[in-house]
């Protein structure tokens, strides 16, 4: 408890971050003006919400019941303890007098687009069509955990880049439940909520811009059902075999590996002459391809980036093998040479004025494919090193900054 200059507050906060000590919690957030507060492009809100920078690193203050700030607390370190893409969230403010509310501090997602920025007009090449698969992904990431998100919606979640793709994370989860299991019925009750705001979020976009996207805000909201649908059928279906297509169960599991999760455990169930696979949900964890690039490297990325990279370095290694006469050196001592040669010496060679347009990760991608497109142009095989020099002179630069979205008061958001 504090009583500092007359106020008094409680703040449960989790170690590595700021106290928070200095910021003005005997006052309302809407009144504050503080020298830390920043303006970052957002989605939507239900509270108010303001953002302070402390060194660089920044957190969103949310204002809402103890109740509601303390229940949604634990929501996030679940989720955070379960591995499924969330917003960090740091602590508690409570305790601020009769008629203030407390406050939920999260850390910033750097790099992060609310949804509202991918459809903006510096945005065109945003890959706008993969934002629902990225929700729907997320969302069966969600069930299988036994979370049913009660609100989900393009405003409660934040995207980042991933390889080209997005990944998405969850923002709020006030009116989330968390249960050993879902039934069919829970979740059919979660998909037709996100099914609807999504619509009605979709439908306020194409008002707002007088149609200028393009928007089906019919048929997206079916994509983004159907996605899920299949998703959810590939992690947990029943898939029946005879004795002699015991391959089916390898089969299985490497697609589900390529999708980005792994298999702990398989249950097969005898049948008469037949055999049915089964798949428990809570035994299927996503980042299969993020995990191994770690144990590799030690980089740690999201899931697509990562399958990008280790593609890159079975190339990197056939070709350490073909300068040795065929001999292939083994995968772990290639990727430390590969993280040392080309990973982290390309990014090296970006400046730190331009390091901030996208995370190293994301970098490394899109030099990769402006490697491919110079390869592609000039008719053979250009050298890493070459490609970078001509991305960081030639492409980056012309680029938005990504790892802190500031909002622009002209309503033209940056992306």
């Amino acid at each position: 408890m504090s009583d500092r200059a007359g106020m008094r507050f409680q703040i449960v906060a989790r170690t590595g971050h700021p106290a928070f000590l200095d910021l003005p919690w005997a006052e309302p957030l809407e009144s504050w003006r503080h020298e830390r507060m920043v303006e970052v492009a957002r989605g939507i809100s239900r509270h108010v919400v303001c953002f302070v920078d402390y060194r660089g690193r920044l957190y969103a203050l949310k204002e809402l019941p103890e109740r509601l700030a303390q229940r949604e607390y634990g929501m996030l370190r679940h989720l955070e303890s379960e591995s499924i893409p969330a917003v960090e969230v740091v602590g508690v403010v409570s305790n601020r007098g009769e008629q203030l509310d407390a406050v939920l501090i999260t850390r910033y997602l750097d790099f992060s687009l609310p949804y509202r920025t991918l459809f903006s007009g510096r945005a065109a090449d945003a890959p706008r069509t993969r934002l629902l698969d990225a929700l729907a992904e997320l969302v069966v990431r969600l069930h299988l955990g036994g979370f049913f998100w009660g609100d989900c919606s393009l405003s409660n979640a934040l995207f980042r880049r991933d390889a080209g793709a997005l990944a998405a994370y969850v923002v709020d989860t006030e009116t989330s439940e968390l249960h050993p299991e879902l039934s069919g019925g829970q979740r059919s009750h979660d998909v037709e909520i996100m099914v609807e705001n999504v619509t009605g979020e979709l439908l306020d976009i194409e008002a707002e811009s007088a149609g200028e996207y393009g928007l089906d805000s019919v048929d997206a909201p079916s994509q983004l059902r159907a996605r899920y649908e299949q998703l959810w059928h590939e992690l947990t279906a029943d898939e029946v075999f005879s004795a002699k297509e015991g391959d089916r169960i390898e089969a299985r599991i490497r697609r589900l590996n390529a999708i980005g999760y792994d298999v702990e455990e398989i249950e097969v169930v005898g049948e008469g002459d037949r055999f049915r696979l089964r798949l428990r949900p809570q035994v299927v964890e996503p980042g299969h391809h993020s995990r191994r690039l770690y144990s590799l490297t030690g980089l740690e990325v999201q899931e697509n980036q990562a399958r990008r990279l280790l593609n890159d370095i079975a190339s990197y290694r056939a070709a350490l093998a073909r300068l040795d006469g065929g001999r292939s050196p083994q995968e772990a001592v290639a990727a430390l040479r590969w993280r040392a040669d080309i990973f982290d010496r390309s990014i090296a060679a970006v400046p730190l004025e331009l390091r901030g347009k996208r995370e190293p990760a994301e970098i490394f991608h899109e030099i990769l494919e402006h490697r491919w497109f110079m390869s592609e142009r000039l008719g053979s095989e250009v050298a890493t090193d070459l490609a970078v020099a001509d991305y960081v002179k030639n492409a980056l630069p012309l680029v938005p900054d990504e790892q802190v979205l500031l909002d622009d008061p002209s309503g033209d958001e940056a992306a």
